[in-house]
């Protein structure tokens, strides 16, 4: 069991109404005591009736307003709430309750943003998706000079003042061209490896379509803009 800590899971939610019971599951299996908050991104499946019916804590959203908003919007109940500590935690199953002990001691080492990775103790695969980590990996590499074997891993622990410049600083999205940004800008980001599940039920935010336009954005918002807005 985790300690008892100041740490708030911020679990974004689109759609995630045939998910949300295990992942509560998961996470109350692992800290009975843990304080969460959901965010319904204008889920139209069942997502905010769920939680009203089970008690889940939960904010929704009025309509689907992206994953940026969706999780500033969990930043910002954290940042008014005081937590020292923010967790990422996907609303589809994917991201394993276990894995957040070993982020939670890292980063309170103080590091400012703790990374889950699925790449530190075993290589990329060659699916375009790993081919597409792998170029995002290097740009971060080329830009910063530090090296995030696993970028687009969405399990991450961010600490105090990383909460804050996400909760009150515009168009921060919890994607790789902002921890370059950020790096850039002086706060630590470090990895710790961890496992994820196959996803079984409800929509990813990433649509198959919008992969090559995804990457194209982050690459060149890695490589080729400042961090003068940080």
């Amino acid at each position: 069991m985790l300690e008892e800590k100041k740490l708030l899971w911020i679990i974004p939610a689109y759609n995630e109404a045939k998910s949300l019971d295990a992942v509560v599951e998961d996470i109350l299996s692992v800290d009975p005591k843990a304080e969460y908050i959901i965010v319904s991104d204008g889920s139209t499946d069942g997502t905010v009736e769920l939680c009203q019916k089970k008690g889940y804590s939960y904010l929704a959203l009025p309509e689907n307003l992206g994953l940026t908003a969706c999780f500033q919007t969990g930043m910002r109940y954290a940042d008014q709430r005081g937590y020292a500590y923010a967790l990422q935690f996907d609303g589809d199953g994917q991201h394993r309750a276990e894995d957040v002990a070993a982020l939670l001691e890292e980063a309170e080492n103080g590091v400012d943003i703790v990374c889950g990775s699925r790449f530190l103790e075993k290589k990329k695969g060659g699916s375009l998706r790993d081919f597409g980590s792998a170029l995002i990996s290097l740009a971060i590499l080329l830009r910063t000079g530090t090296k995030l074997t696993d970028p687009t891993c969405g399990l991450r622990i961010y600490g105090r003042e990383a909460i804050l410049r996400f909760s009150r600083e515009r168009n921060f999205s919890p994607e790789p061209d902002t921890l370059a940004h950020l790096l850039l800008a002086g706060m630590t980001v470090s990895e710790v490896p961890v496992k994820i599940r196959e996803r079984r039920e409800g929509e990813s935010y990433l649509k198959p379509w919008n992969a090559a336009k995804y990457m194209t954005r982050v690459l060149l918002s890695i490589l080729f803009f400042g961090n003068t807005k940080i």
